[in-house]
C-alpha cells in the first residue's frame, strides 16, 4: 500500500514524531533552580562589593596622606582647614612655593560612596584628620557602614 498519510489541499502534514521541546513545568523548575542558585550567590558577592569599597577608602586616604606630606615638604605646612584638600590640585592663594598638583587627577577624589571626604587641620589624632563615615554617612557603625580614618 501506498503512503497513508493524510495531505490538506496538496500540502503534506509535518511528521511531529522526533520533534523536541521544553514543557512549561520543564521551565519554570530551571527558573527556580536559577533563583535559588542567585539567593545563595548574591549576599557573597554583595559582601565582596562592601570590604572592596572599604579596603579602596583606606588606599584613598593612604594616598591623600601622602599627597599631604608632598604639599607639607613644598610648602612648610599643610592645608588650613579652609583650603581643605582642594589644596592639593589648586594652588591656593600666596603659595609661591606650590609645586603640585599633588594628585594625579584635576580634583580631589570622593569616597567610594560619592561624598567627599573630611580633612580636619590641625587634627585630633595627628598633624590632620582624613574621614569617610562610610555607606551610611554617620559615625559609627559596622561593615560597611564603619568610618574610615587616617589614624587607623
Amino acid at each position: 500500500m501506498a503512503n497513508t498519510r493524510h495531505k490538506k489541499k496538496g500540502r503534506p502534514t509535518k511528521n511531529r514524531q522526533g520533534e523536541a521541546g521544553f514543557t512549561l513545568i520543564e521551565l519554570l523548575v530551571v527558573m527556580v533552580i536559577l533563583v535559588l542558585l542567585a539567593s545563595l550567590v548574591a549576599p557573597r558577592v554583595i559582601g565582596y562589593l562592601g570590604s572592596s569599597r572599604t579596603k579602596t577608602a583606606k588606599v584613598q586616604i593612604e594616598s591623600l596622606s601622602t599627597s599631604l606630606e608632598l604639599y607639607k615638604l613644598d610648602n612648610g605646612r599643610y592645608p588650613d582647614a579652609r583650603e581643605g584638600l582642594n589644596a592639593l590640585v589648586q594652588r591656593p592663594a600666596n603659595m609661591p612655593s606650590w609645586n603640585g598638583p599633588y594628585l594625579k587627577k584635576d580634583k580631589v577624589p570622593l569616597d567610594p560612596w560619592g561624598a567627599p571626604y573630611i580633612y580636619r587641620y590641625p587634627g585630633k589624632h595627628g598633624p590632620f584628620d582624613i574621614i569617610t563615615l562610610g555607606a551610611d554617612k554617620r559615625e559609627g557603625g559596622e561593615g560597611e557602614d564603619q568610618d574610615i580614618a587616617s589614624w587607623q
